[in-house]
């Protein structure tokens, strides 16, 4: 019995519990804004489509993550040596099959409701997986197609709506470029183990002050397209004092990390970043969700 509960919190370890909140809420944003932009909340078991979208995409993010740790066995036994994989809690051939399997239930969901999002899972899956398999070894240009792999999720859960609105796009350009930041200030904490690896990552490479300075970058364009999201959406001032606050925060936190540029700062940024865009989410999902309810 204690056996199998350790195996079961090694799974759930793999989802990185830490993310959860964001990586639910990212995919339940972009549903709430295209039902409300294409005028669908009027439909009594839209609620419902929300949910299952919401959870395929949450399979598809997560199916990512444990691609990673399987790829990454030798890397993590360095940087986070208590994860599932390198303390062989858990198999790596596990840990591949638990990876498909969450896939697989993200294609299925989406099959539901949209040709079109079904090939953008995929092709969002295969972009993450060079990622972990090739591109982090080879280039410290590595986390361009994270990005580029995390942006189209937006894009894949509005196709399972109907057509795309300008709104959605600049979601997913927010996505993108605040992903950049996102996983170069991570990438910045695990950075021992790149160097002992091999692995020419951003931080390796150009060492982390400059690594620091550009996931600032980074996130100054993302909270920018957070605000002109407000304008594309015709949001609420729920939303953009959310965005606006919390942006602010967050830049201070980036100029924290960019004034002590070491491994430990970009691992708490890290954590701050995802916060941040939990944060920004569920506030406009609760602007939304307000002015739905007022008509």
């Amino acid at each position: 019995m204690k056996n199998a509960i350790s195996r079961i919190a090694a799974y759930f370890e793999l989802l990185r519990p830490e993310l959860i909140i964001m990586d639910l809420t990212l995919p339940m944003v972009a549903s709430f804004l295209a039902v409300y932009l294409l005028n669908m909340y009027s439909n009594p078991i839209i609620l419902l489509k929300i949910l299952l979208v919401t959870i395929g995409a949450f399979c598809a993010i997560v199916s990512s993550y444990v691609f990673n740790d399987f790829v990454d066995i030798d890397i993590d036994r360095v940087n986070l040596p208590k994860r599932p994989l390198p303390s062989k809690r858990l198999k790596p051939s596990a840990a591949l099959i638990y990876s498909i399997l969450l896939l697989g239930v993200s294609i299925v969901i989406f099959s539901f409701y949209s040709l079109l999002s079904v090939i953008v899972v995929i092709t969002s899956t295969v972009i993450i997986t060079s990622y972990s398999a090739y591109f982090k070894r080879k280039t410290p240009l590595s986390f361009i197609p994270v990005g580029i792999a995390y942006g189209l999720v937006p894009i894949g859960v509005w196709l399972a709506y109907g057509k795309l609105h300008l709104a959605g796009l600049l979601l997913a350009g927010m996505i993108c470029a605040t992903d950049w930041g996102f996983t170069l200030s991570g990438v910045s904490r695990d950075i021992a183990g790149d160097e002992r690896r091999g692995a020419p990552t951003m931080p390796v490479v150009f060492g982390i002050p400059f690594t620091s300075r550009f996931v600032l970058v980074c996130w100054i364009i993302g909270i920018i397209f957070s605000i002109i999201i407000w304008r594309a959406a015709s949001l609420g001032w729920v939303y953009i004092s959310i965005a606006l606050i919390s942006g602010s925060w967050l830049l201070w936190m980036a100029f924290r990390f960019v004034r002590k540029p070491i491994p430990e700062a970009g691992g708490s940024f890290f954590i701050r970043a995802a916060n941040y865009r939990s944060v920004l989410f569920i506030g406009l999902i609760v602007d939304i969700a307000t002015r739905i309810y007022r008509r």
